[in-house]
């Protein structure tokens, strides 16, 4: 009888490998997500952040652009949960309009640069001739500071929140070219991919089917991490009255027109601050977290 296999004498650890083995590679990940505090800590900031910029419309007690002068910089209260501006506008109002422009800044950033730099970054790592071009024009840009670049680029293309999109984005390029670059020489030294090319399968093929998926998990990790630094680049270029200009109600042009009544209305430049440092510490846990379930030495 002692040679009897139960479910009590089976180590629970290969219980659980089998239960590992049914279940597909993506749910694997978000199992590993869910059990993230950090990860969803995150979640959670941006959710509450993009929920309020999508409902802005129904949510916003005030219009952003009604003035009263008679309620110029009125302190945060019951009538006013953020305060007034110099215009007597309601800060809240304004801010729950302004997280859709400062959200969608870095969703055009990232759009940009993700697209750009993973398609170069194949070409860079894929087709060894081509590389050395790519790669040297990628260290030019990485020889500048991000910020740096960007305001050189709006100098060039003038001042303006379109502008300002288009020279984070070119900032952030050289990140993804040199993630996706490294990737693709890794993987394309594998024999699968040896295999294919000798079948006579085209580089097009190869590259989508068997290239760009294996590229995937590190790009959606990159992806979230830059989507933070974005919204803070163009947050910064508004401060530096370079991107949204007043009267945008931009997080950073918020926090530009506060600056100058500081002692008078603190409100003014520390709600649209805190807004900012909040979406990029939700953007920053959420990536870290996502790199931890992507990891494959957790496989």
């Amino acid at each position: 009888m002692s040679g009897i296999i139960t479910s009590k004498n089976i180590d629970p650890s290969l219980i659980n490998l089998q239960k590992n083995n049914t279940k597909s590679y993506w749910q694997i990940v978000w199992g590993r997500l869910m059990k993230n505090k950090g990860a969803m800590a995150g979640s959670f900031i941006l959710i509450f952040f993009i929920g309020a910029a999508l409902l802005a419309p129904v949510l916003a007690p005030f219009p952003i652009d009604e003035m009263k002068m008679e309620n110029r910089f009125l302190p945060p209260s019951l009538d006013h949960l953020l305060g007034t501006d110099e215009f007597g506008r309601d800060i809240l109002s304004r801010m729950m309009h302004g997280g859709r422009i400062s959200l969608m800044m870095g969703l055009v950033a990232v759009s940009i640069a993700g697209i750009t730099g993973v398609v170069l970054g194949v070409i860079s790592g894929y087709y060894r001739r081509i590389d050395i071009y790519i790669m040297q024009m990628m260290d030019i840009l990485l020889a500048f500071p991000s910020l740096l670049l960007a305001i050189a680029i709006i100098a060039v293309l003038g001042v303006g929140l379109t502008n300002a999109m288009i020279a984070v984005a070119i900032s952030v390029i050289p990140s993804y070219v040199r993630v996706v670059r490294g990737a693709v020489l890794s993987i394309r030294e594998k024999e699968y991919i040896e295999a294919v090319q000798a079948l006579g399968v085209s580089d097009f093929k190869i590259i989508v089917k068997h290239i760009f998926p294996n590229v995937l998990s590190p790009v959606i990790v990159l992806s979230t991490l830059q989507f933070g630094t974005s919204i803070l680049a163009a947050a910064a270029l508004s401060f530096l009255g370079l991107g949204a200009q007043p009267p945008t109600p931009e997080w950073g042009a918020m926090a530009y027109v506060g600056k100058s009544f500081l002692l008078q209305a603190w409100w003014m430049s520390l709600f649209p601050g805190l807004a900012i440092m909040l979406v990029v510490l939700g953007f920053n846990l959420l990536g870290d977290g996502l790199r931890d379930a992507l990891d494959p030495r957790l496989k």
